[in-house]
């Protein structure tokens, strides 16, 4: 009870501090106050919302009285205006922003990060790749350069480049969990399945309860196939149904899936599948949603289940 209230705290907390982020917009977009504050809590919370930080910010910008009285922080403003003004395609004002930002703090790695994500604005990839390549020599550790050429390359669609480029950026950065995802999903796209497959292991490995991962190998070893494949797989939606409380759909399905495809491949000569009590509480486990959940589909599900020999 202590450790579902304690839970329950942070989620509050981000509540509460997203319903004084639109109390704060709403205060600074009709002229009642707040604008610098607002700000300051978007960045913090990391909000995304690029026409309201542009009406508000470019406020400030553009009152030279309350510029000055920000003082250092006023080009703190001027970067989150620019990258607000690339999300809205005001690349007038990002312009201005970045030359602004150029003259105060000339060789700024930082600044020539937004002159880099400027030309991406523009669609003009080959001088963003030339901006980063030189940002890169001189500090081939900068992690937010890496994912921007990540990004660049899957703009234009070149997925085996993305691929290349999240290769060696988790060479370097090995612990970021979410670019081994991001490449387990990119491998998927371009059906490199037993690429995507190692991925996902890296995952499991260091996250071994987070049933996204786990759900996600199974997916990917019922599409590669084979009796090894589909033993594995029933495994790793087992053990999804076993992290969410039995709750998922997706894995009581993959169970019944992969038990219907591993009966075909033996012909019912897998004992071990036969004396297994797993696939026909999964059926009944989806039965039971659907009959809460959705009860017109029942008959569906039920032919569905009896034509795969699960009821």
């Amino acid at each position: 009870m202590a450790a579902a209230t304690a839970a329950a705290v942070p989620a509050a907390t981000a509540a509460e501090e997203e319903a004084r982020l639109l109390r704060l917009e709403d205060q600074a977009e009709h002229g009642g106050g707040g604008a610098w504050e607002y700000l300051c809590l978007a960045r913090r919370l990391r909000a995304r919302r690029p026409a309201h930080v542009l009406r508000v910010g470019l406020s400030i910008l553009n009152d030279a009285s309350a510029r000055s009285r920000l003082a250092s922080e006023q080009w703190t403003l001027y970067e989150q205006v620019a990258v607000a003004a690339m999300d809205c395609q005001r690349l007038d004002v990002a312009k201005d922003c970045v030359v602004v930002l150029s003259k105060q703090f000339p060789g700024s790695s930082r600044v020539a990060r937004l002159e880099g994500l400027l030309f991406e604005a523009k669609g003009e990839w080959a001088e963003a790749e030339r901006a980063y390549a030189l940002i890169l020599e001189n500090n081939p550790f900068d992690q937010i350069v890496h994912k921007r050429k990540i990004a660049i390359a899957k703009a234009q669609g070149d997925m085996s480049l993305a691929v290349d480029y999240l290769n060696k950026y988790l060479e370097l950065f090995m612990a970021d969990h979410d670019a081994w995802r991001e490449l387990a999903e990119t491998y998927v796209s371009l059906q490199m399945y037993k690429q995507a497959a190692f991925c996902y292991e890296e995952l499991i490995l260091a996250h071994p309860t987070i049933p996204l991962y786990h759900i996600a190998y199974a997916e990917v070893l019922y599409t590669m196939g084979g009796l090894e494949n589909l033993q594995t797989a029933k495994k790793y939606y087992a053990s999804t149904i076993q992290l969410t409380g039995g709750k998922n759909t997706r894995a009581l399905f993959g169970v019944c899936l992969c038990t219907s495809a591993i009966n075909q491949l033996t012909k019912g000569r897998n004992k071990e599948e036969e004396g297994s009590e797993l696939q026909s509480l999964a059926a009944e486990a989806l039965l039971k949603s659907y009959k809460q959940h959705a009860p017109s589909k029942v008959p569906l599900i039920s032919s569905m289940l009896k034509n795969m020999k699960l009821s």
